[in-house]
């Protein structure tokens, strides 16, 4: 990440809510597509050292993204994301989780709510994340599964493919 933009990860236990706000030095339609497309997803939605592959995307209200994490040795991870609205470049709602390959959301592990908010800072964008839980508990599994460095992690990846891109 570039030292002067802005990453904060904060998590409020009571509210069973952690927020991520993170700043890209790119205007707010070029990060919006990266969120929102699935030929740009796959290139960036992944804490090192795994890979990205989308399986199904539909971005549209009552839409979802169904898409695998690879491993180097070939372990995967599904994920499904189910959007329940969207405001083309300011922000969408979802529901996201675990998953398996068919796309069954894995209700064994914790389910979040997102938020996402895409907003104008001069010639940057700032991306705000809420993401809801059920619980401080699950907030606890996740922070344990090491959430907090795999975003940090993945959205370095973003900052990375959006140098390649320009403005």
């Amino acid at each position: 990440m570039k030292a002067d933009l802005q990453f904060e990860f904060l998590v409020d236990a009571d509210s069973s809510t952690i927020t991520v706000r993170r700043e890209f030095a790119a205007r707010r339609q070029l990060v919006w597509d990266c969120y929102t497309k699935s030929d740009l997803l796959d290139q960036w939605f992944a804490p090192p050292p795994l890979a990205t592959r989308t399986k199904a995307m539909a971005f549209r209200a009552g839409g979802a993204w169904h898409y695998v994490m690879t491993a180097p040795d070939g372990e995967e991870f599904w994920g499904l994301t189910q959007y329940l609205t969207v405001d083309p470049i300011d922000g969408y709602t979802a529901v996201d989780g675990f998953a398996d390959a068919s796309g069954a959301m894995n209700t064994a592990l914790p389910i979040a709510g997102w938020d996402v908010s895409f907003l104008d800072a001069g010639d940057r964008t700032v991306v705000r994340t809420v993401v809801s839980y059920e619980s401080a508990e699950d907030i606890e599994k996740v922070i344990a599964m090491g959430m907090e460095e795999g975003v940090a992690t993945t959205l370095e990846r973003l900052d990375a493919l959006l140098a390649t891109m320009g403005n």
